[in-house]
This record gives C-alpha cells, sequence and structure tokens, in this order.
C-alpha cells in the first residue's frame, strides 16, 4: 500500500509538472480533481474489499479447497477427477430431460439467501466507497458548474490512477 501512495505522488507530480508547463490552468484544475478522486475510490475499493475478506476469513466463511498440500504439488490443475469410467457412462447415456432436471436441481440448492447477498454487498456498501464516489460526483459537478469540465482531460485523469495502481500491483507479485 506504501508503495503505490508513493506511486501516485510520483505519477501526480509528474502531471502537474507537465500541465503546468504545456497546459492550460483549466487542465491543472481537471487533471487534479479527477486523479484525486479516482484514487480515493481505488483507495476505497481496495480498503473495503479488505475488510470484507478479512472478515470472512476471520468467520472461516471462505472454505478450503479441500486438497493437500501434496495433491496441489502433484496435480496443481486438479486434472486427476476420481470420477470413473462407468460414471462416465452412465452420464453419457442420460437423456436431456434427465440433465435438465438436475441442473435445475442443481441451480435450486445453489440460490443465495437475502442474508448471504447482505453480507456480501457490505463492500460495496462501505463508507470508505459511497465517500470516495460522493467526492467524484461532487468534482464532475463542481467542475461542470463552473465551465471548468474538459471531458478528455477529466476522463485521462480519472484512468491514470487505475493504470498505476495495476502496475505497482503486478510489479508487487
Amino acid at each position: 500500500m506504501k508503495n503505490t501512495i508513493i506511486s501516485l505522488i510520483i505519477v501526480d507530480a509528474l502531471i502537474v509538472f507537465l500541465v503546468y508547463f504545456f497546459g492550460e490552468e483549466s487542465w491543472l484544475i481537471n487533471s487534479q480533481i479527477g486523479f484525486i478522486t479516482s484514487s480515493f475510490v481505488m483507495f476505497g475499493s481496495m480498503l473495503s474489499y479488505k475488510s470484507m475478506v478479512q472478515g470472512r476469513l476471520n468467520v472461516g466463511a471462505i472454505p478450503d479447497d479441500e486438497r493437500d498440500t501434496l495433491d496441489k504439488l502433484e496435480d496443481p490443475y486438479d486434472l486427476d477427477d476420481e470420477i470413473s469410467k462407468n460414471d462416465l457412462k452412465e452420464e453419457e447415456e442420460k437423456t436431456l430431460v434427465e440433465v435438465v432436471k438436475e441442473e435445475r436441481a442443481n441451480l435450486k440448492k445453489s440460490r443465495r439467501s437475502i442474508w448471504q447477498t447482505t453480507k456480501d454487498s457490505k463492500a460495496s456498501l462501505s463508507f470508505y466507497r459511497l465517500g470516495a464516489y460522493g467526492l467524484l460526483v461532487f468534482g464532475f459537478f463542481y467542475l461542470n458548474s463552473n465551465k471548468f469540465l474538459d471531458i478528455p482531460i477529466y476522463l485521462l485523469s480519472l484512468a491514470i490512477p487505475t493504470i498505476v495502481i495495476v502496475v505497482v500491483l503486478m510489479r508487487k507479485n
């Protein structure tokens, strides 16, 4: 997270330098509002997702894949299925109607309850994300109402933090 923040500050300083010398005043305002609000949205999303995953790990809601370490090393892509040849023949002999009935039964079993959906939506309704999106909308309306809005510069400055964060996270791994 620290490397990401440092990278964003460096990129933002570079943007300010370039726009100050080669652009207009409205470009500087557009780029800074777009860049900062987009950065807040990205950090808000990362923090809310991290807290959701950490909470589910603490509760034990994220199951293990039930494979031991040796099995993962020998068969990392799970190519060796435990289905025998007899089971494969039985599956081939089933009619279309039976297959459709089985799939419908599987879909009914896998339906999520309202409680499960609510638990998963906590990350999208987190204060961090809602506040960041509020700032983004407020910044857009500010630029638009004061006639500073320059759409290409604004959209470009919205995309830059996303690209920087993806590059930093990819280099980290």
